[in-house]
């Protein structure tokens, strides 16, 4: 299966060119954001693999299902300054391993808080996937099912309140309609 499976070439191998341009020389370290259900994942996957990146998933380091801000933050707290991260184990309600990651690698970070201002700083190019709420919806709820449904509403008022006031959408290097990213 190929990296770019289900997602127009030209993007993923577009975006990869752009974002080498952007690094001039540098480690390219790339943010990728949008809402639940936009394609964020399958889009860093394949952009990730295009850079030969190590890719960083904020699911993984959410504490939480009221925890947008604070894996937001550790994008700029920890992620990128410190090269480690913390997972949190959603069936304990606890953060556990550390993991290092190799500051002479490409890196991806994504989920939805990944493109604050903060984190712009320092990174070298953003991406957001933007897609109509009725089909994130759907797909949110398709690939998670039971698990995220009781919690969808609750999630996506902190997707709100952090797009209020971050704007990521405005520090996007580029936009990409989720619709053409097939899950």
């Amino acid at each position: 299966m190929r990296a770019d499976e289900g997602l127009p070439v030209s993007t993923v191998t577009w975006v990869a060119a752009e974002v080498m341009a952007s690094a001039r020389g540098e480690r390219p370290i790339v943010l990728i954001d949008g809402r639940s259900g936009a394609g964020k994942s399958t889009f860093a996957t394949a952009l990730a693999e295009a850079l030969r990146a190590e890719l960083v998933r904020l699911d993984d380091v959410y504490p939480g299902w009221d925890g947008l801000e604070a894996g937001s933050e550790a994008v700029h707290t920890e992620i990128i300054p410190l090269s480690q991260w913390h997972r949190w184990s959603w069936d304990t309600g606890e953060r556990t391993t550390r993991h290092v990651v190799d500051p002479a690698r490409p890196l991806v970070i994504e989920g939805c808080g990944a493109l604050s201002r903060a984190a712009r700083r320092l990174a070298t190019y953003g991406v957001w996937l933007e897609l109509d709420d009725a089909s994130r919806k759907n797909r949110a709820l398709t690939r998670d099912g039971e698990t995220y449904a009781p919690f969808w509403e609750r999630w996506a008022r902190q997707e709100e309140a952090f797009s209020e006031r971050e704007r990521p959408r405005e520090l996007a290097d580029v936009v990409i309609d989720g619709s053409t990213v097939a899950l």
